[in-house]
C-alpha cells in the first residue's frame, strides 16, 4: 500500500538527514577543539586575518543555536509521536467480588474487523485512549482513490461505532476519524 502523505515522510527523512549532518559537523568541531584532530591546528584562526566579534554576538549567537536546536527537537518528537496513550480499563462493578480489565487494543479488534469489510476501506487502525470515565477513540482509515466516504461515514455512524459503544457499555464515545487516499485500488469483480 503506498501513501498519498508522501510530504511527511519526505520531512521526516530531511529531518533525519540534517541532523545527522549537523551532528557530524558540530562532533568534527568539538574535536578540532580539543585538538584531537591531529591534521588541524586547534589554535589556527577559522578565518584568517579576521577581528574577533563583540562578545554580544557570540552570545546573541549561542542562545539562537540553543533555541532553534530545541524547536528542532520538539518538532522531531512531534513527528514520532503518532498515537494518543491507551489505558487498560478497570471494570468492576463490586470490586470485592473481583475485577475485570479489558486492553484498550482488545476492545477494538472486532471493530476494526467490521471497518475493514466496508467497501472502499483498505486498512484501519483506531486507539482507544482515555479510561472508562472519559473515553476517545481516535481512528485512521485507508481508502481507495475516489472511495465513497459518505458511505463509510454512513456504515460507522449506523452499525460499527454503536456496536462499539454497545460492547463497551458507553453511552457516548468521542470519535476523530483521519482518511487517507491510497493509490492502490480495491479488487474489482469481472
Amino acid at each position: 500500500m503506498t501513501s498519498l502523505n508522501r510530504p511527511a515522510r519526505l520531512n521526516r527523512t530531511l529531518l533525519a538527514v540534517f541532523g545527522v549532518l549537523l551532528l557530524g559537523s558540530g562532533s568534527c568541531a568539538l574535536t578540532a577543539h580539543f585538538g584531537q584532530l591531529t591534521f588541524l591546528d586547534s589554535g589556527a584562526a577559522l578565518i584568517p586575518a579576521a577581528t574577533d566579534p563583540p562578545t554580544w554576538v557570540l552570545w546573541v549567537t549561542a542562545a539562537t543555536a540553543i533555541v532553534l536546536g530545541l524547536l528542532i527537537l520538539r518538532w522531531l518528537a512531534a513527528q514520532l509521536a503518532r498515537r494518543p496513550k491507551t489505558h487498560t480499563w478497570h471494570l468492576e462493578q463490586n470490586p470485592e467480588q473481583g475485577s475485570t480489565e479489558l486492553a484498550a487494543n482488545t476492545a477494538t479488534a472486532p471493530f476494526l474487523s467490521e471497518v475493514t469489510t466496508y467497501p472502499g476501506v483498505h486498512h484501519a487502525r483506531a486507539t482507544l485512549a482515555g479510561t472508562r470515565q472519559n473515553p476517545t477513540l481516535a481512528m485512521m482509515i485507508s481508502t481507495e482513490q475516489g472511495g465513497d466516504l459518505t458511505t463509510i461515514n454512513h456504515h460507522l455512524n449506523t452499525h460499527g461505532l454503536p456496536r462499539l459503544r454497545q460492547a463497551l457499555d458507553l453511552d457516548t464515545l468521542p470519535v476523530t476519524v483521519e482518511y487517507r487516499c491510497t493509490t492502490h485500488t480495491g479488487t474489482r469483480a469481472h
